[in-house]
């Protein structure tokens, strides 16, 4: 990761600590999903001691969206129903989504933004299942977190990260290219550094701190990430503040089997992962 000068360094990381720990319970369910022999009722169990997450995972379920022929009342129901990695899906996300500022004085669009780490989420975990390159869960959280720097940013350097985003977007840069220039640190750093806080894989530590130093990783975690935020970009799935869109490095093409514009190519039902974006969004 980036060495940072020792003042900078100081910033960062008292705007990292500022952020709320992830849930316990959320905690707890990313633990239980590690280990191989763990059953949906344990994770069901979780679920229903956090009134919260039990509350708004039901209101999914029951929506339009599913058409389900009858009401869901419980947790258990919806692990029936929608299967077991949805759930932790969306229990996940309500954590990041219960995470986000309603609003900030970088003027920074946080529901675009939702969007698209939702919509890239999704994504990533559909690029894991077809490649069989990497775990689909952990790329589902690899995309919802990828780009969690800039949350940190908006919150707690509001002005620089307002000046970026306007010089990314009369540029047309990229926004890490515009916080290195005017902070000296980017969002995949602050991102890293903020999943180590929350006790997170060092995989997925790696992935979000490396996103733009494309050269340094060779994994299927970091290649399905990569991609799907690309694909998010490329197809208008919300909007992170980033208007450049990177070809995929040689050694994601490898993984990926084609270009970023033959991965898209290769499946007609992108549009179905943003509709859930759409719907886990309104949690």
């Amino acid at each position: 990761m980036q060495t940072l000068p020792a003042d900078l360094f100081q910033t960062i990381a008292s705007a990292v600590d500022k952020m709320p720990a992830f849930p316990k319970s959320v905690e707890k369910i990313l633990q239980l999903t590690r280990d191989v022999d763990c059953t949906p009722k344990e994770i069901v169990q979780v679920i229903d001691k956090d009134p919260v997450v039990t509350v708004k995972i039901l209101k999914v379920v029951n929506s339009s969206y599913y058409s389900l022929p009858r009401q869901i009342t419980s947790v258990n129901h919806a692990v029936v129903y929608l299967g077991f990695n949805t759930v932790k899906n969306l229990a996940l996300s309500i954590a990041a989504i219960g995470m986000m500022p309603k609003v900030n004085a970088a003027g920074f669009d946080v529901d675009q933004y939702l969007l698209h780490s939702l919509s890239t989420a999704g994504i990533a975990k559909k690029l894991a299942t077809q490649t069989g390159d990497a775990d689909p869960m952990d790329c589902f959280i690899g995309g919802l977190l990828h780009d969690f720097g800039k949350v940190v940013f908006a919150q707690f350097l509001p002005q620089e990260f307002r000046q970026a985003l306007v010089l990314s977007e009369a540029d047309g840069s990229s926004l890490h290219e515009a916080l290195r220039k005017l902070v000296g640190v980017d969002h995949a750093v602050v991102g890293a550094m903020l999943v180590e806080k929350w006790r997170f894989a060092p995989e997925l530590v790696s992935t979000i701190a490396h996103q733009y130093d494309v050269e340094q990783l060779d994994t299927g975690l970091f290649a399905c990430v990569f991609t799907a935020n690309q694909i998010s970009k490329q197809l208008g799935f919300g909007f992170g503040g980033n208007p450049r869109i990177h070809q995929l490095p040689e050694q994601v093409m490898r993984r990926m089997d084609g270009t970023l514009d033959e991965v898209i190519a290769s499946s007609n039902d992108w549009n179905t992962v943003f509709e859930d974006a759409k719907l886990f969004a309104k949690l």
